[in-house]
């Protein structure tokens, strides 16, 4: 009875932290972003590390990477196939300011967490009767889409406080990325062993199944923000979509503005 119960505690837990960033939204606060203006590159790391702890679509994506492994070598394999590839997209793209809409690369990055989930709930077998894709493989290209996120948003950080990033900041806030990364593989993991047992098999499905879910809601989320939001800053030539409409209302109440509506105004008087 004891076991079972803390069996029903853990899966409980795990089934919060599953959900928790999910729930409360992932994003750059106006607050983040002023003090990045004049961030040092400690600084750089902080953020790269509160914005992997706080980004949903990663965590998701990384519990269903490590949900069924055991082995230590095995988790080392996946997490250090992961890290390689998002390392590669995040300073590359960004260096370079290689760029494409924030709401399509998280839409794909929603797609990697609902493929997880249907992997890890042997979706292939059952539905083609065929055995998955190679998952290091499967884990290192999704690794290249998450990368290619953290960039686009550090990007648009960038463009909102007139930062020219350096290679410096850039590689700091990836060493933010990856400590980030290990905190939150510290938290998960230990849950994840402590759950397998005698109910393991139904909490293995529930989770997954939440991980598939979160996924499709995630994707429906960013889709609706690409049809739905046409605000653009450019970089290099490139346009970044951004959704700051803090920054939009507080320009919208700003003297210059006013004196540009009052002008406008003044301007249609005459006409009529």
């Amino acid at each position: 009875m004891i076991k079972k119960n803390n069996s029903n505690i853990l899966s409980k837990l795990l089934l919060f932290f599953l959900f928790y960033n999910f729930i409360f939204a992932h994003g750059v606060s106006e607050s983040t972003v002023n003090a990045m203006t004049n961030a040092s590159f400690i600084g750089f790391i902080y953020f790269g590390a509160e914005h992997m702890v706080t980004g949903y679509d990663h965590i998701l994506f990384l519990i269903g990477v490590v949900f069924f492994l055991t082995n230590y070598l095995d988790i080392f394999k996946f997490i250090t196939a992961f890290t390689i590839a998002h390392c590669v997209t995040l300073i590359f793209a960004t260096f370079f300011g290689i760029t494409a809409n924030a709401y399509l690369i998280d839409a794909i990055i929603a797609f990697s967490v609902m493929y997880k989930g249907f992997e890890n709930l042997d979706g292939f077998k059952k539905l083609f009767s065929k055995n998955p894709p190679n998952l290091i493989s499967m884990v290192f290209i999704f690794g290249l889409i998450h990368g290619f996120g953290l960039s686009t948003k550090l990007q648009e950080v960038a463009v909102i406080s007139n930062i020219n990033l350096s290679l410096s900041q850039i590689l700091s806030f990836n060493i933010g990325v990856e400590l980030g990364q290990i905190l939150v593989l510290l938290i998960i993991f230990p849950l994840l062993l402590m759950i397998r047992g005698k109910f393991f098999d139904k909490v293995s499905k529930v989770s997954n199944w939440g991980l598939i879910i979160a996924g499709i809601f995630l994707l429906i989320y960013q889709l609706n923000g690409f049809f739905t939001k046409h605000n653009h800053y450019k970089v290099n030539g490139n346009k970044i979509e951004i959704n700051n409409q803090e920054k939009h209302h507080k320009h919208e109440d700003s003297p210059n503005h006013q004196h540009l509506h009052n002008h406008n105004d003044s301007h249609s008087h005459e006409h009529d």
